[in-house]
């Protein structure tokens, strides 16, 4: 893990990278997860029955399912995942397009990283691919909530990022 100061000396985010097998593992768990439901995500947003959220409620018993068996070490990786895929869609451009409030475009970022990697990534290219008003707030800080409830405390990533709405001032600039 490499740890050094980002460009802006005021900032208190670290550059904190997540090894590759990190984010192929989260992403690999993501959509393992979905496929379990029987659902892939691009299925569930193109659904027109209206029930996106029993489907992702189930999406979320999966993912805790297929996690049930990881260290401290494995969540607290899967959790510096999440907060840097967080952080890094933390931007006016997307916020625009998935409207809502602070906690609102927290919640919708937790939407998308909850939607998988090929969804992640084509919003974070194009914003217009985003979906307006839908949410996941589970998503923000799932991998946090099992590590403190299989291990009585919140992980420490090192990263110094808020997953807050507004953190990333490049985002916002």
């Amino acid at each position: 893990m490499a740890v050094g100061d980002v460009s802006d000396p005021s900032s208190t985010v670290r550059q904190v990278t997540s090894t590759p097998e990190d984010i192929s593992r989260f992403w690999n768990l993501i959509e393992s997860a979905w496929t379990a439901t029987g659902t892939a995500p691009s299925t569930a947003l193109r659904s027109a029955d209206g029930d996106l959220g029993s489907r992702l409620d189930a999406f979320l018993a999966q993912l805790s399912a297929l996690s049930a068996d990881f260290s401290s070490a494995d969540l607290t990786a899967l959790d510096r995942v999440a907060e840097r895929a967080l952080y890094d869609i933390d931007r006016a451009d997307i916020q625009a397009v998935t409207d809502g409030s602070d906690d609102g475009f927290l919640y919708a970022r937790g939407f998308i990283v909850a939607m998988g990697r090929d969804y992640y990534e084509a919003v974070n290219a194009d914003p217009e691919a985003a979906t307006t008003d839908a949410e996941c707030e589970e998503m923000c800080y799932f991998f946090a909530h099992l590590h403190h409830a299989r291990f009585g405390a919140f992980p420490e990533t090192g990263s110094g990022i808020s997953r807050e709405t507004a953190s990333n001032p490049a985002g916002w600039s």
